[in-house]
């Protein structure tokens, strides 16, 4: 939220790899709005990089190249960074494929400015006419890899995790181990899970879906399974930190008691069967009932948690409170020095 009235600096950052055919028209629909672009060549083929500083003629844009290619995680945190040097409060992520349209930037950044959020995404998803110009399959499997995302984030009224139109507040991103981000396709996932540890509160800007003649360098399908397991693992950890490490409620009881009276009950229920194939004698129905119940209360718990886990969804921007703690620590060493 800026202050004494002056207009917010907003910066975009483009990871740029096999773009040359659209990154030009790209910079060219970036409003006044914005004072500086970053241009992160990530060692791209096609020279997209070499193209934007010799053919570009905005004075805002500024191209750096990484040497070897560093996925658009990698090309992304380096234009975080080269963003946050240069002061800006804002920081828009935006692909140069031609997909995502700048015009919408000021929709995207708006309620970060206004204090409602601190990380703002596309959804493509929003309006169900604009999804009849996406293919089928990339419909399909946003939709499964969104499930995916609810899990391991606990943003559950987020979709369309893979969008890479976004924008967040310089004092949240701040917060966000950078170092640790995934550097491949997964990074827009990992930063959701990053944000949720530090409860950053997020929100969906509706956007419309646009398919051109450009291709993606992302395969939803092939990229399920290793999505599948990163965001297992991501889950894990975001369980581990919100009600076991920073927190210990009924929840954490909760999941603990249920995974163990589910898997116990699948375990006994797999001997039983086993045996009695083995025997060749069915099992007795105190057996069946053993295996049984443990299962459904264990179902029970785990959706009791799940249901506390989406009402635990952060629902307050984190941004303003940083800035007053810092405000207040500068107050007190200015009372310091005096």
């Amino acid at each position: 939220m800026p202050s004494s009235g002056r207009a917010p600096r907003l910066a975009v950052v483009i990871p740029c790899y096999r773009v040359r055919a659209h990154i030009l028209s790209v910079i060219a629909r970036i409003g006044p709005e914005v004072e500086r672009i970053f241009v992160v060549d990530d060692a791209c083929p096609e020279g997209s990089g070499a193209l934007v500083a010799e053919a570009a003629r905005d004075s805002r844009v500024d191209v750096i190249f990484h040497q070897r290619n560093q996925g658009v995680g990698g090309a992304t945190v380096t234009g975080y960074l080269k963003a946050l040097e240069s002061g800006a409060e804002v920081i828009v992520k935006l692909d140069g494929d031609g997909q995502m349209d700048p015009v919408l930037i000021p929709a995207l950044v708006a309620p970060i400015l206004e204090g409602h959020a601190d990380y703002t995404k596309g959804n493509r998803f929003h309006n169900v006419e604009d999804t009849r110009t996406m293919p089928f399959a990339r419909l399909i499997g946003n939709a499964l890899l969104s499930f995916l995302s609810k899990l391991s984030t606990g943003y559950w009224h987020i979709f369309d995790p893979t969008n890479g139109f976004t924008a967040i507040h310089a004092a949240v991103l701040r917060q966000l181990p950078l170092s640790k981000l995934s550097r491949r396709f997964f990074f827009e996932s990992d930063v959701l899970f990053r944000l949720n540890t530090v409860r950053a509160k997020v929100l969906d800007i509706p956007m419309p879906a646009s398919y051109g003649s450009e291709t993606s360098n992302l395969s939803i399908w092939k990229s399920i399974p290793e999505f599948f397991i990163k965001h297992m693992i991501n889950m894990s950890k975001r369980i581990i930190y919100n009600y076991f490490l920073r927190d210990f409620s009924l929840a954490s009881l909760e999941i603990v008691f249920g995974l163990l009276l589910f898997f116990f009950g699948v375990g006994f229920g797999a001997v039983a069967w086993r045996t009695s194939l083995e025997t060749g004698e069915p099992a007795t129905a105190g057996t069946v009932m053993l295996a049984t119940l443990p299962i459904l209360m264990g179902l029970q718990l785990i959706l009791a948690f799940l249901a506390y886990d989406i009402a635990n969804e952060p629902d307050q921007a984190l941004y303003p409170l940083i800035q007053r703690l810092f405000q207040a620590r500068e107050r007190i060493e200015r009372g310091r020095l005096q």
